[in-house]
């Protein structure tokens, strides 16, 4: 059995009028959900416990943007769009053994697409919403395995035998600039274009995530957070705060949005700690962290042929 302690939160910040992050914690057995709006403004940590069968746990964070409240009303419609697509897939029981292995991945792939394109037809035909986007940063965790997709620059963190690896590759100007060798890492940190990022639900009308999986090992905590956590907080500060508070996550979350605020707080942060652990999960390895690209071979199909029924 594989068992997930989650933690969550979502906080203005201390320069923000509103707050313009969301998450998602989603049980799909239980067909229960819980997202960043039920915290209603205060500094509320959301903890669950659940044991992870085939059907699966998402956990996803999402960061929107836009005038005005087009931001809030693109990251409440990703994560809630999100949910009530997998809510009503049930399980395929013609899927194939290779198929049915990347069967939550595939479901979470055609949602995300689904809510783009939800926010870009509300964006196309109401104009107070008029460009507005969201990042989406998701897990699929099933008990075999750490599924991602993402959009956009939120970000996924690992954290396994007291080390931290950087999971996900943000989809932004400057990370291609630095993938391009034109400038450093360091550089990025305060490159004038920082916050220009090349996808987002609802901002193309085409997108494309990058879907990849992850092993578990035991006692592995994954952290999902919005940028308002990633660009105030070192992955380095992130790594000693989990770390010391492994028996008590609920701290390390409330730790994180402290630190965050107090190197400026300038934007909405949104954080998820989830904590894996079972005896069906093996020891770390004292290897480096794989990552797998996953090919979801014709899903593109799949998706496309909904899009159109949905017109």
């Amino acid at each position: 059995m594989v068992t997930v302690e989650i933690h969550a939160t979502s906080h203005i910040g201390r320069v923000r009028k509103g707050n313009e992050d969301n998450y998602l914690l989603l049980n799909i057995s239980l067909s229960k959900a819980w997202t960043g709006e039920q915290a209603d403004g205060e500094f509320v940590i959301e903890s669950q416990n659940f044991e992870v069968d085939d059907n699966g746990i998402v956990l996803a964070v999402s960061d929107g943007m836009g005038g005005a409240l087009a931001g809030e009303v693109a990251s409440k419609m990703a994560v809630e769009s999100i949910c009530e697509k997998l809510l009503t897939e049930d399980l395929d029981e013609t899927l194939t053994p290779e198929t049915y292995d990347h069967h939550l991945v595939s479901k979470l792939y055609d949602a995300t697409l689904y809510a783009n394109y939800l926010i870009h037809q509300q964006g196309r035909t109401d104009p107070q919403y008029q460009g507005m986007g969201a990042t989406f940063t998701g897990l699929g965790v099933t008990p075999d395995a750490v599924d991602i997709i993402q959009v956009g620059d939120s970000r996924a963190y690992l954290v396994r035998s007291g080390k931290i690896y950087q999971v996900t590759k943000d989809q932004s100007l400057v990370q291609q600039l630095i993938d391009a060798q034109q400038i450093s890492a360091e550089e990025a940190e305060t490159h004038t274009l920082k916050n220009v990022i090349l996808q987002a639900l609802g901002a193309q009308n085409e997108i494309y995530p990058i879907s990849a999986r992850l092993a578990p090992s035991r006692d592995d905590v994954v952290l999902l957070c919005s940028d308002g956590l990633s660009n105030k907080v070192s992955a380095a500060s992130m790594q000693k705060i989990v770390v010391e508070n492994l028996e008590h996550l609920e701290i390390a979350c409330a730790d994180l949005v402290k630190e965050a605020n107090e190197n400026g707080g300038e934007d909405n942060i949104t954080v998820i700690l989830a904590k894996l652990t079972g005896e069906n999960l093996p020891d770390p390895s004292g290897e480096e962290v794989q990552l797998e690209l996953i090919d979801l071979g014709n899903i593109h199909d799949t998706a496309d042929q909904e899009m159109a029924e949905i017109l």
